[in-house]
């Protein structure tokens, strides 16, 4: 399908140009122009109510804006998810404060899925236009319309929303909508609550109090969720925003991590890379609880654990894990697509549920043994249950895990020997056999031992190109492929190995650009999927902690100063970056923020152990 950057498409923000508030249950994305344009209600996975932003016509949307604004900025209140826009005009400011009241014992009315909005008019005189349009169902259900005193009802199969207001509503357009126009003096104050239910029910009134305990209760509870924080290194305003944004992606009530709140939203615009993120997989929620508990969030990662349990526990005998789960455990994913939407800027086709449910891609177990055994020797002793049940995962990654599979990237190419699945491999059995000598647990230790020593000979034997001079993206190839930069961060090989650092040097020939990394060139790859796709920021940030490991300092500290400069006004990610550092891809992404967390974490570290060097130098010591 041919892009098409024309009149019809000026309706959609770029996607960096959006803001995200949750309540640990879902999330709304709140544009820069004051739209809710993407929320799912009840849940990360449920359908859109909101979703604009996968077509403008038909998706629905939640607009709050000032008619006389000539320009808008947005900026998180401190140490929070409480969103807030300003319209500044020429003679007027109003203020949107946007949050939803997370799922928390300390609030009286838990179980309410609302979204809650009130604007503020610091200085001048402000006209405010409300228009609220839901479409149930990614626009696919019906839905009636009911005007009262306190607001309206939209109710639809399966579910209603109910819309409380300060100010009268009123019906428009075709009648599946209500829109208000209120002139706001300083002092004076709009109240709006969109509330998700299963049965109809006249909205109650809501004004200025009740909307002000709400946002200091909500504003209370996210400062004291950071405050737990122990990052006090450099970057820290950018590190905490990630460990913010993860936290907006974690599902409260089972403690699983959904990859981004999205779907569909382009890695190449017009192209077919279009996919469904709002589940949770194995690999990037072990790399999240990773990076929460290296800033000290153990609560969270206790939460995972038992998610993870549950689903090792559920496995079949004889079986591996599922690549991902939906947040209630569930495998069946089917992958459909929505042909009556547009997409994002005419970017089809829009989907939902993820094929790559059906996938094997064998590198998830090293990734979940590295993360349970951090989470067992600076969290909490693991249980003899959850280790028994792993056991049997290595059981049956010993016999499988020569064979192909699909790969860290989900290539729909067909299965070939992927070097970064046999690095996992080895890391998998490498972190079970600590473990086991650290707390004792019973376990085939020569059988595991001798199962490590064979996947580390394979990638130093068949993954290994002299020629190229690097790692390789699988058995016997030529393609080079990012994901090998981990080899340092999972003690596979020193920093400073020769064969790593020539893979390094061939990577940075090849698939850096600008400071910027790409997973590898999908020109003359046979990865099953049309089209190009922008730069990989979970690359970009592995490339700077491979750098400060290496020594290369100042180098990791300017690449990664600069790929601060792409984060969004608000400090948010997408997964890609586009040749003009536009956002590509589902937003925000975890994988980006937990990499962020990671290489500041890490070249944090390296730049005082650098710099006491040099001190040292200095003084001849």
């Amino acid at each position: 399908m041919t892009y098409d950057s024309g009149p019809r498409h000026r309706d959609y923000l770029p996607i960096e140009d959006h803001g995200i508030i949750g309540d640990l249950h879902t999330v709304a994305l709140v544009g820069a122009d004051g739209t809710i344009d993407w929320c799912c209600l009840p849940r990360f996975d449920a359908p859109a109510v909101f979703g604009a932003l996968l077509d403008a016509r038909l998706g629905g949307h939640f607009r709050v804006t000032a008619r006389d604004a000539e320009r808008t900025r947005q900026m998180y209140m401190p140490d929070s998810n409480v969103l807030l826009t300003r319209f500044l005009g020429r003679s007027s400011v109003a203020e949107l404060y946007d949050f939803m009241v997370p799922d928390h014992p300390s609030f009286p009315e838990r179980g309410v899925r609302q979204i809650v909005r009130q604007v503020r008019v610091p200085r001048g005189r402000a006209v405010l236009e409300v228009c609220c349009r839901p479409a149930f169902d990614y626009a696919r259900a019906p839905h009636s319309v009911t005007v009262t005193d306190h607001g309206a009802v939209f109710a639809a199969p399966g579910g209603a929303l109910v819309l409380r207001s300060s100010v009268p509503l009123e019906p428009a357009g075709d009648g599946l909508e209500v829109r208000a126009t209120v002139t706001l003096d300083p002092g004076s104050t709009l109240e709006l609550a969109a509330q998700w239910t299963d049965v109809p029910a006249p909205p109650a009134p809501i004004d200025a109090h009740e909307a002000a305990v709400l946002l200091d209760s909500t504003l209370a509870y996210w400062d004291g969720w950071i405050r737990k924080s122990q990052y006090r290194g450099r970057y820290r305003e950018g590190v905490e925003r990630s460990a913010l944004a993860l936290k907006l992606l974690v599902h409260q009530p089972t403690g699983a991590l959904v990859a981004a709140p999205t779907t569909s939203l382009p890695e190449s615009p017009g192209g077919g890379r279009n996919w469904d993120y709002r589940y949770t997989w194995i690999r990037d929620a072990a790399f999240t609880l990773y990076a929460l508990m290296r800033l000290g969030f153990t609560e969270e990662a206790a939460a995972f654990i038992d998610w993870l349990h549950q689903r090792c526990v559920e496995a079949p005998p004889g079986t591996g894990l599922h690549v991902l789960y939906g947040i209630d455990g569930r495998a069946d994913l089917p992958e459909s697509i929505l042909g009556h939407l547009d997409g994002y800027r005419g970017s089809k086709p829009v989907r939902i549920g993820n094929a790559a449910a059906r996938q094997t891609q064998l590198d998830i177990h090293g990734e979940l043994m590295d993360s349970v055994y951090l989470y067992n020797k600076h969290g909490e002793p693991i249980s003899y249950e959850l280790w028994e049940a792993l056991a049997r995962q290595l059981e049956w990654l010993e016999k499988h895990w020569e064979e192909p599979d699909d790969g860290i990237w989900e290539t729909r190419g067909g299965p070939q020997r992927f070097t970064y699945s046999a690095l996992m491999t080895w890391v998998a059995f490498e972190r079970a056999l600590r473990i086991a000598q650290q707390r004792g647990m019973p376990a085939p230790v020569e059988q595991w031992r001798d199962n490590a020593a064979e996947a580390y000979r394979f990638v130093q034997e068949r993954c290994w190109s002299p020629e190229l001079g690097a790692y390789t993206q699988s058995a016997d190839s030529r393609t080079l492929d990012a994901s090998l930069l981990v080899m340092p961060l999972v003690k596979f090989s020193g920093p400073r190995d020769p064969r790593f650092r020539s893979t390094v040097r061939r990577i940075e020939e090849q698939l850096v650009s600008d400071s910027l990394v790409r997973r590898y060139r999908t020109e003359g790859c046979a990865d099953g999927l049309p089209g190009d796709e922008g730069t990989f920021n979970l690359c970009s940030f592995w490339y700077v902690e491979a750098l400060a490991r290496a020594g290369r300092v100042g180098e990791a500290r300017y690449i990664f100063e600069k790929m601060l400069t792409h984060a969004s006004h608000l400090g948010l990610y997408a997964e890609e970056i586009g040749p003009a550092g536009e956002a590509l891809g589902n937003f925000p992404q975890a994988f980006t923020h937990l990499a962020l967390i990671s290489a500041a974490t890490n070249l944090d570290r390296a730049i005082t152990a650098h710099q006491g060097t040099a001190s040292a130098r200095r003084c001849g010591g």
